[in-house]
């Protein structure tokens, strides 16, 4: 069985002190590839340290949220410099969280001159939203023509799924469907169609019920693919190889842009 990991943060210390083991655990089971998101600037070296030591690995460069206070008067030029020193990688994590008390009052700007980026070069965006869908899709309607997306650990309704689909997104479902009180899981990962449905871990965060670890790690892309089969009434195997070939399409789609 084949898997792709279409989100996570290896870098993140948590990971990257004991990485030869995770990586050795992920292959074992079964991912054999996997995306890593930088999320802010001091993390952009750490991410191209590992895709350096880990070729199955695929890079993408961004500015989270979250740090979106703390980033320096360059960040935008460094953040191009780097997607044009490399054309293989992808822009992300981008997008917008309202789940957060303090956010910064040019979170959105700051969303959308990435999406323009990855849209100006031609490359796929991995977005972030929490709590803040609606706003999503306005911002998104407001924008036009988007890059190819990512919507990273969907948390939204089937309404919401669709919304986005409709829009060109792909919808990736992470360890937070295997909670048992997750009723939204169901309905809308069976809103998405089956070539738009990737399935991730966002490592070292976002443990899959029912397993004791520290940290979450690509191995536990396993229990995603379980509980995701299970909804959508399908094989594990089935699964696998279409999240697959999706991921593996999502991250090498290039416009002419």
């Amino acid at each position: 069985m084949r898997l792709f990991d279409a989100h996570n943060h290896i870098q993140d210390e948590r990971l990257f002190s004991r990485l030869d083991e995770v990586m050795r655990r992920a292959l074992a089971a079964g991912v054999e590839g996997m995306a890593v998101k930088g999320c802010h600037e001091e993390d952009w070296p750490r991410v191209l340290e590992v895709v350096n030591r880990y070729p199955n690995a695929h890079m993408a460069f961004g500015l989270h949220p979250w740090f979106v206070s703390g980033r320096s008067s360059q960040w935008l030029q460094r953040l191009e410099e780097l997607l044009t020193t490399y054309p293989q990688a992808s822009v992300g994590e981008i997008g917008i969280d309202h789940a957060v008390g303090n956010r910064a009052p040019d979170e959105e700007s700051v969303f959308l001159s990435q999406l323009e980026l990855a849209r100006r070069l031609g490359r796929p965006a991995s977005i972030h939203c929490r709590q803040a869908w609606g706003r999503l899709l306005e911002l998104l309607e407001e924008f036009g023509e988007p890059p190819p997306m990512l919507i990273h650990c969907f948390g939204g309704s089937a309404e919401v799924a669709t919304e986005l689909v409709r829009r060109g997104a792909h919808i990736s479902f992470s360890g937070s469907i295997t909670r048992p009180g997750n009723r939204k899981a169901g309905p809308a990962i069976r809103a998405v169609p089956a070539d738009r449905i990737l399935l991730e871990t966002d490592a070292p965060d976002i443990l899959p019920h029912g397993i004791d670890a520290e940290a979450n790690e690509p191995a536990h892309l396993r229990a995603v693919l379980a509980k995701a089969a299970e909804l959508l009434g399908v094989p594990e195997a089935r699964l696998a190889e279409t999240t697959l070939l999706n991921a593996e399409a999502f991250f090498s789609a290039r416009s002419s842009r």
